[in-house]
């Protein structure tokens, strides 16, 4: 008997202990980051950003994986059933709340199956308009709207799309009818913006600020809160007299849910280090990204308060996918 007590209280000792060594020793091996997005874009730059960071000051080799696919479930739900052990992390984003709403049914929940472990970077989208359509405001698209029920057209990346939502909130904000035309992506809503086959298109600036800049596109607003170092010259949609509205994608690091809690600080800290580096701070910041670390607890709140406003934002526009 004194045996077995022996034995079992060795167990119990080691099970309570090997977080802490893992901790300890983490990184022995290779690190994969689950992008569920295509290669290229401002996931796919965040995620080989922090990947370069974490492979410099742990240590170990840090792999970008792109597993695209169901409006990021794919790579999200290959992380979600992932042994929680600190190798396989996420790049997660505000779509992984979007989608809790979106998708009738779910592989996995985006509050119970991950550990957050920080922001990365918050992406704003901006309001764009082809140049053949005689708008330089808000408040002048907003009057063409109402004069025109349903005559201007809006582009999106598909139906639930960040563009999407986007452009429903402006128009439920202004109190303006405008018709969606989704397409299969970003790319080609973008190329027939600029063709003047569509009139008006919420986008993020990283995808939209070359062809501004050429002047391909007009920009009139962004969707954040406050203006953007890349265009500071651009009002925010708020201040152009839609109060209260606001538009930003946000893109962070998860891992699956049980990752120790040790192994989520490690990350975190060697986060800190890599994105506020001077370097990487302006890179973001040209690119039209506002670099933002957090706690893990701050990126959990973020995660559960957009679950909520996107379902206020889908459940009251009836859009869903099955």
């Amino acid at each position: 008997m004194r045996l077995l007590s022996t034995i079992c209280a060795l167990l119990l000792c080691a099970a309570f202990s090997a977080p802490v060594i893992a901790a300890d020793t983490y990184p022995t091996g290779p690190i994969k980051i689950i992008v569920p997005w295509p290669a290229g874009g401002v996931a796919d730059l965040l995620a080989r950003i922090a990947a370069d960071g974490l492979s410099q000051k742990l240590g170990q080799p840090v792999i970008v994986d792109n597993r695209a696919g169901a409006g990021t479930n794919i790579g999200s739900e290959f992380v979600a059933k992932a042994s929680p052990d600190g190798y396989t992390l996420l790049l997660a984003s505000s779509n992984n709340a979007v989608n809790m709403t979106l998708y009738g049914k779910m592989p996995y929940d985006t509050v119970k199956d991950f550990s957050p472990i920080s922001l990365l970077a918050i992406v704003p989208n901006i309001l764009v308009v082809s140049p053949k359509l005689p708008v330089h405001s808000v408040k002048e698209l907003i009057d063409l709207a109402k004069a025109n029920p349903n005559k201007v057209t809006y582009a999106s990346a598909g139906n639930g799309s960040p563009a999407h939502l986007a452009a429903e909130e402006f128009k439920r904000l202004a109190h303006v009818e405008m018709l969606n035309v989704p397409y299969k992506g970003a790319a080609p809503a973008v190329t027939d913006l600029i063709g003047g086959h569509v009139d008006v298109m919420f986008t993020n600036i990283p995808a939209s600020l070359g062809s501004i800049k050429a002047g391909q596109l007009r920009a009139i607003a962004i969707g954040s809160k406050t203006r953007s170092s890349a265009l500071p010259e651009l009002p925010t949609i708020a201040e152009s007299g839609v109060p209260n509205y606001e538009a930003v994608a946000w893109y962070g690091l998860e891992a699956p849910a049980g990752t120790p809690k040790e192994i989520i600080e490690k990350l975190q800290g060697v986060l800190v280090q890599t994105m506020k580096s001077p370097d990487t701070m302006q890179r973001l910041v040209q690119e039209g990204t506002e670099p933002v670390i957090s706690s893990p607890d701050a990126l959990a709140d973020r995660i559960r308060a957009d679950i909520i406003t996107y379902r206020n934002l889908i459940q009251t526009t009836g859009i869903h996918i099955e």
